[in-house]
């Protein structure tokens, strides 16, 4: 495949310029994919409002999600190589997302089977006598789907796959660092029987290319996740669109006395470490109560020394590269900041090119960023606590607030949290980077507006018209 063309529809466009998809272990180029333009953009968007006129059957974006989750279900090899060459994931990691992403499909597919308006109860008002209400559901508009790097295949199918089956054509700019697996995953969708004009890629960066398609008038709903500085810039340069923001988090865990220490370290030496850290919901700060927290540090040092890290290929890497040089040492300089501040480098703290070691870094000060701001890196902050209520309220001191996590066998405390904590999800006795892809998934504050998750993706995608048949005949009996 000629990587500087795209398909517009049922044209092939040339793009000018391309640029290289790296291989962020080793620097490689995987490939080279169209950097696209302004005209580009335009062209998708007329392209995507054509397909939207001419609409697509219900049953038939239900029957192309089904069979798009078998196909990738006997793909999930090819398919996880890609996520780890163009992201630097490890294989293993990879292999998870390209399942998990099966089932996002068939989630999305059940959601579109089930997509229904509702009746109305008119007669249950004096006013309503003799009338019959219902609503129907259409879909919104043309969407614009802006993707993040991190998971390059899952997190595009949670915005474009809800999309097809709520009935709207989707522009799709994923990540310039990682396109190639949402590439992939369109074709595996058009061999699917999804219509060529019903989705189309703009590869490109965001500047130009997420610029135009957010400020372009043919999208009604642009659905992004990434970081947060970006994604309320793209609310506020589009105020007339639905805007749905999935952002960041510095997602807290607090350890209660009685909660099994070894039990919790195993779970956050994948939770804080998984895919380098980089995930909205990186376990990030622990706040242990300090009758545990000697026993938990002993026990997550030694989870942490046993990761392994280096190539995203080999099968028994556990760590592999941050998704570039720079981002690498943005979390070396982190950690050194903390240290510098009083923290203790219990573990890890040094970078080689772009990999980081796994870090476990205790007593860090409050004010500094490893603490207060979203890390994206391989590396977590422990801090003790005497009671509760102060962990509740640390916990909370932050503006991205998604989800939370509270170890405890005291239910009473386990209820006090779900009240106290004000993120988009409280997760009782598990890591707050848990995500089961059918869940109602977003923030609270500054860590987003939306909650994804395939139902409740195609609700925000879809619009509800009221519909309501006077029976004039009879509500003039009625003396109406």
């Amino acid at each position: 495949m000629d990587q500087t063309v795209l398909s517009l529809g049922d044209r092939i466009v040339e793009a000018d310029e391309s640029e290289d998809v790296l291989n962020p272990y080793d620097g490689s180029v995987v490939a080279s994919v169209p950097s696209c333009n302004a005209g580009h953009v335009d062209e998708a968007c007329r392209v995507a409002r054509a397909a939207l006129d001419r609409g697509l059957p219900q049953a038939t974006r239900a029957e192309v999600l089904e069979r798009a989750a078998a196909l990738l279900r006997v793909r999930v090899d090819e398919f996880a190589s890609t996520i780890a060459l163009e992201s630097g994931k490890p294989i293993r990691t990879a292999m998870a997302e390209a399942t998990r992403c099966a089932d996002t499909l068939a989630f999305s597919a059940a959601a579109c089977r089930l997509l229904a308006g509702e009746a109305v109860p008119m007669e249950a008002s004096h006013s309503g006598a003799g009338r019959i209400g219902f609503t129907i559901v259409e879909p919104i508009g043309v969407v614009a789907a802006i993707t993040p790097f991190n998971f390059p295949l899952n997190l595009v199918a949670h915005k474009v796959a809800p999309a097809i089956a709520a009935g709207c054509p989707v522009v799709l700019k994923p990540a310039e660092l990682t396109p190639l697996s949402a590439i992939r995953l369109v074709s595996l969708l058009l061999e699917a029987g999804l219509p060529r004009d019903w989705i189309t890629v703009v590869t490109g960066l965001g500047q130009t290319v997420g610029r135009a398609l957010v400020e372009h008038p043919t999208p009604a709903m642009v659905t992004f996740t990434g970081s947060a500085r970006v994604g309320w810039g793209i609310a506020a340069a589009a105020p007339r669109k639905k805007v749905a923001l999935e952002l960041g988090s510095t997602a807290p865990l607090i350890i209660e006395p009685g909660s099994g220490v070894e039990t919790i370290a195993s779970k956050v030496g994948v939770a804080g470490f998984s895919h380098a850290g980089q995930s909205c919901v990186s376990t990030q700060r622990i706040l242990v109560h300090s009758s545990l927290k000697s026993a938990f540090v002993e026990a997550l040092e030694a989870e942490v020394n046993r990761l392994v890290t280096g190539d995203p290929l080999v099968p028994a890497t556990d760590v592999g590269p941050l998704i570039t040089g720079h981002e690498a040492k943005r979390v070396e300089n982190w950690i050194a900041e903390a240290r510098a501040g009083g923290a203790t480098v219990v573990v890890g703290g040094l970078r080689d090119g772009a990999i980081v070691e796994p870090s476990l870094v205790t007593d860090v000060p409050l004010e500094c960023r490893l603490w207060r701001e979203e890390l994206f890196g391989p590396a977590v902050a422990v801090v003790d606590y005497e009671d509760f209520s102060t962990a509740l309220e640390l916990a909370n001191d932050t503006d991205l607030a998604l989800q939370a996590g509270v170890w405890t066998p005291d239910v009473a405390a386990a209820l006090e949290a779900v009240r106290a904590l004000d993120f988009g999800g409280v997760l009782i006795n598990e890591v707050p980077t848990y995500r089961a892809d059918q869940q109602p998934y977003g923030g609270t504050k500054g860590a987003g507006n939306t909650r994804e998750g395939p139902a409740y993706t195609v609700r925000e995608m879809s619009r509800e018209k009221f519909v309501m048949f006077n029976d004039f005949d009879r509500g003039r009996a009625c003396g109406k």
